[in-house]
């Protein structure tokens, strides 16, 4: 076995042994976005400094723990707290934790984030479910050596977001009366904030969204055969004609005040997945 493969699997052997479910659905939360963990059930917390091979999450937001039990119905696994590039980790190390998931019995994933809005029919507070991505990182999880074991050479992605999930969300956005956008995902490095010139640029790529997360832990789930359902929290308009300048207290604002209603898409979610 190679080195990736032979450290996962080390790692899910640690954490097979803490616990007593067989997780069918991996969520990984955004900035904001983790109390959706607090409310999983039977759960056993294990801090990720305890963790053999994980990174730790160094980003105010995120609490640093994975949550495993019920939620809903489901069997899951949460990450409360993930691992970003511009932290100084590897996108190896960022896209562990999926991983990970795969060898503990995941074939679905809920991937958020908390992004800025690009597109100027979309408002701060509203959900979107991605429909696919734009990779603006300059980089890719599976640059190396390829693991075969996890998934061929050359993975297609024409279908990294899970098609069949996106009129189900709708539908139970319908019925909880929630206002849910759908778009395309720009996923960047960061830290910096993106200049006006930049913000325009994407735009006209063809991207409604801008953030530092998603794409790198997408691309393995799809490497690995997952089914992905992707959820941004827009938590400011990153318009570049009319850009303001953004802080990373006002995004941990809104999508505090937004939590509630994602916290009920995704519990009504889980049990259609």
């Amino acid at each position: 076995m190679n080195h990736v493969l032979n450290k996962a699997t080390e790692t899910a052997s640690f954490i097979r042994k803490k616990i007593t479910i067989t997780p069918s659905i991996g969520l990984i939360l955004g900035s904001g976005l983790g109390e959706l963990a607090d409310e999983i059930e039977n759960r056993v917390e294990i801090p990720y400094e305890e963790i053999p091979n994980f990174p730790v999450s160094t980003v105010e937001g995120h609490k640093g723990q994975l949550v495993i039990g019920d939620l809903n119905g489901k069997s899951v696994i949460a990450m409360q707290g993930r691992f970003h590039f511009y932290e100084g980790y590897s996108m190896q190390e960022v896209t562990f934790p999926v991983r990970v998931m795969k060898l503990l019995g995941v074939s679905s994933m809920i991937i958020t984030n908390a992004c800025g809005g690009m597109n100027a029919d979309f408002s701060p507070g509203d959900l979107m479910i991605i429909s696919d991505h734009i990779n603006m990182t300059g980089t890719n999880p599976l640059i190396g050596p390829n693991e075969t074991e996890f998934g061929p050479r050359f993975p297609d992605m024409s279908a990294a977001y899970t098609k069949e999930y996106i009129p189900v969300v709708e539908e139970i956005a319908i019925s909880l009366n929630l206002k849910l956008q759908k778009g395309v995902y720009a996923g960047i490095s960061g830290p910096t904030y993106m200049t006006a010139a930049e913000l325009i640029m994407l735009r006209k790529l063809g991207g409604d969204v801008v953030g530092m997360s998603t794409v790198p832990e997408v691309i393995v789930a799809s490497h690995m055969g997952m089914k992905v359902l992707g959820i941004s929290c827009i938590t400011d308009m990153a318009i570049g004609e009319e850009l303001e300048g953004v802080t990373h207290e006002q995004v941990m604002e809104i999508a505090n005040r937004t939590k509630p209603k994602f916290i009920q898409l995704v519990r009504e979610v889980l049990p259609k997945l």
